[in-house]
């Protein structure tokens, strides 16, 4: 509580402001597809929650939480794909640092995916290749 109340003046009394000056760090960059980033999700929320959360704002192509593949659970981030910039855009103004399920989320644009090299198994000089998580193998 001491730490809260120490924080709470340093910032001038309100955690609004720091809020805000946080918000408006993550809009400046420009949206150039129409589709955005949603992180700080909860654990609770589904796909069809978080398209329910931004329907009012477009036309709603896609909406995905990403989960975990051995558990099922959702890692805390989504992906929301509108019909146009603009409707991603006033969704991204009305929905940045609001709360979802009871967690502040953050809508920023989506970067496309980063390309990664295939993973080829180093063959050893004796002629066997490693597998890390079962062995040796041959």
């Amino acid at each position: 509580m001491a730490l809260a109340s120490r924080f709470g003046r340093v910032f001038g009394g309100s955690g609004s402001i720091l809020k805000s000056q946080l918000a408006s760090i993550r809009q400046s960059s420009t949206l150039t597809a129409p589709k955005l980033f949603i992180s700080g999700l909860s654990r609770q929320t589904t796909d069809d929650k978080l398209k329910e959360a931004f329907s009012p704002f477009g036309h709603i192509l896609d909406a995905k939480v990403i989960t975990d593949r051995a558990t099922g659970r959702s890692k805390g981030f989504g992906f929301i794909t509108y019909a146009s910039i603009e409707e991603a855009e006033k969704a991204r103004e009305e929905m940045n640092a609001k709360f979802l399920d009871g967690w502040v989320i953050f809508v920023d644009p989506a970067k496309p995916r980063e390309s990664r090299p295939p993973s080829q198994p180093q063959p050893s000089q004796t002629g066997f290749t490693s597998n890390k998580t079962i062995g040796w193998c041959g």
